[in-house]
């Protein structure tokens, strides 16, 4: 590495990570100004209420680094013009692209450390704090969803099922109906009602169990049966849990794997597969908007403009996350698909960015 380079790199990292320790605390004293009597009132001990203000860190840090990426770009352009070490450093005949190298190697790196971070150290503190301030600050217990009723799916073999009542205590279902539609026609061809069923071992056993068989819609003959193994039910009694954890404390496997379970009921997953896609998009965000701090470097120490620039590149940062926003929401609504709706802020933002840094070392 060029002397130059750790030169560069040396620096935005100091001030990187005086903003990050600036950030963090200014975060957890708004939290805590905000929380602190809610969870004091309820019983909270002091120290399950300072770990679960600390378990926060991630979440923040995760959220920020695109304002305290650009942040510190900003500030470290900033200097290297207003010392007219930028001039320098063209004059001896170095381009910007090759001057801000050292920081889009930073970007990247630090764009794939918080998608780890995201991934293996986020779910795991945001699931723990639920459980501190379920358990231990308001004395619940944390909420499951293995009750479940009136459940409608259609099946991967394309049957339509209606379950009245699922047990995931006992892996228990009541009021089954199950109902085979021709392909073409869309008329009944068979419907098998039971009124409850148990999972034993690896299959569903139905009781009380009636199959009717159509013909051009008029029935053609019944059976009944006490006990009954119906095999071409293919749904197990953890593909109807509800996961009581939010995507955000989910890693990208599980809900990636939770996801599936959704589709083999017939759930919307909508908000999910968008989630699951902004687990990959978001932390690139930090090497997008680092791009908008490069044009400082071209101005000069008593440019006008320079002021202008450092705002404006703040209200870039909070425009990405704005837009990001609405695409998160029109994901979550169907109106963009999950994949569009995660990349397209990243996709329109590097596009300008990359201008912005072209304009630049004209």
């Amino acid at each position: 590495m060029r002397l130059l380079d750790r030169y560069i790199l040396r620096e935005y990292i100091k001030i990187f990570l005086i903003i990050l320790f600036s950030f963090s605390v200014l975060f957890l004293v708004v939290d805590i100004s905000d929380r602190l009597p809610k969870l004091i009132s309820k019983g909270g001990e002091i120290n399950y209420i300072v770990l679960y203000f600390l378990l926060r860190i991630p979440y923040l840090i995760l959220i920020s680094s695109p304002v305290m990426v650009l942040l510190s770009g900003l500030f470290l352009m900033n200097n290297l013009s207003k010392y007219n070490e930028s001039v320098a450093i063209r004059s001896a005949g170095i381009s910007i692209y090759r001057m801000v190298s050292p920081l889009i190697w930073f970007g990247l790196i630090f764009s794939i450390i918080i998608m780890f971070m995201g991934d293996l150290a986020l779910p795991k503190a945001e699931d723990y704090r639920n459980y501190i301030y379920k358990e231990k600050i308001k004395h619940q217990k944390v909420e499951d969803k293995k009750m479940r009723s009136n459940i409608h799916y259609l099946g991967n073999d394309k049957n339509l099922y209606y379950i009245g009542f699922f047990d995931g205590y006992r892996n228990n279902l009541k009021t089954i109906d199950i109902t085979t539609f021709h392909p073409d026609s869309g008329e009944i061809l068979r419907k098998i009602t039971a009124t409850r069923a148990e999972w034993k071992e690896v299959e569903w056993v139905f009781y009380n169990c009636y199959i009717r068989n159509f013909e051009n819609g008029i029935l053609t003959n019944m059976e009944h049966y006490e006990e009954k193994i119906i095999q071409e039910v293919d749904v197990t009694p953890l593909d109807f849990i509800k996961s009581a954890k939010k995507p955000m404390a989910m890693n990208f496997f599980e809900l990636k794997e939770y996801i599936e379970r959704l589709k083999k009921v017939g759930e919307k997953f909508s908000k999910e597969m968008v989630e699951l896609n902004l687990k990959v998009s978001f932390p690139f965000s930090n090497l997008i908007i680092l791009l908008f701090s490069v044009p400082l470097v071209s101005t000069s120490s008593r440019s006008k403009g320079r002021g202008l620039i450092f705002g404006m590149g703040l209200v870039v940062c909070f425009l990405y996350l704005s837009t990001l926003r609405i695409s998160q929401s029109l994901g979550h609504n169907e109106v963009l698909s999950p994949m569009v709706a995660a990349w397209l802020p990243n996709l329109i933002f590097a596009a300008i960015g990359i201008y912005f840094v072209i304009k630049a070392e004209v």
